[in-house]
């Protein structure tokens, strides 16, 4: 999953013990790699990490998300089917998030994430710090919603990533078969959500092992 599932499944600050340390740790854990760096932050922020890790594994091994995948292989996107797989399902949680989501309209759940991301920036690798710039600056969780916003991601990932040209295309393979990614995506969330639930309102249950 792609940033916006991420920060949305970081739970809530009613019910998530330690919630802005979850949220912290969960955009972090894409930059933190290895136990050093991991054990580099507070006990409250690794569970954010552990529970980002949490969310890749679930999503890469579920055969829902493989289905998808496997689909946009077919259209062209070899070994960077999961990354647009990833930003599209961000596109399809953003584009219908009253439905996902519907206690807070998505610019407002966008602009909280970025203020308290923002707060605490300097926690974060350096890389993080400068795409959470241009994250706020562009207001990209908002962005999703929109086609031209999937296209932008999907594009800026193309030209950041060294041989992978290929995600250029990769907004116009997504959106040529939507019907189709949008009936995986509806399967998907549930169970994914499900999933997370009980980690992030347990202030004592333990993540997998981190790796």
């Amino acid at each position: 999953m792609n940033i916006l599932a991420h920060l949305l499944l970081s739970g809530s600050p009613a019910t998530t013990p330690d919630y802005p340390d979850i949220v912290v740790g969960n955009f972090a854990a894409e930059a933190v790699r290895g136990r050093a760096a991991l054990e580099a932050y507070p006990a409250a922020v690794q569970r954010g990490i552990r529970l980002h890790r949490f969310i890749d594994s679930f999503t890469d091994t579920h055969p829902v998300v493989r289905r998808t995948t496997a689909r946009l292989r077919a259209a062209g996107l070899g070994k960077w089917a999961g990354v647009v797989s990833d930003v599209g399902y961000d596109h399809l949680l953003a584009r219908d998030f009253a439905k996902f989501h519907p206690s807070e309209p998505l610019p407002d759940f966008a602009q909280r994430q970025y203020q308290l991301l923002h707060q605490r920036r300097h926690e974060l690798p350096e890389r993080l710090q400068e795409m959470l710039h241009y994250m706020r600056q562009h207001d990209w969780l908002t962005g999703y919603a929109h086609p031209e916003g999937l296209h932008r991601a999907l594009l800026g990932l193309s030209r950041r990533v060294p041989a992978a040209a290929v995600l250029a295309t990769g907004a116009a393979a997504f959106l040529a078969e939507l019907p189709a990614y949008e009936a995986d995506f509806r399967e998907f969330w549930p169970e994914l959500r499900a999933g997370v639930s009980t980690l992030v309102t347990a202030a004592d249950l333990e993540f997998p092992p981190y790796s």
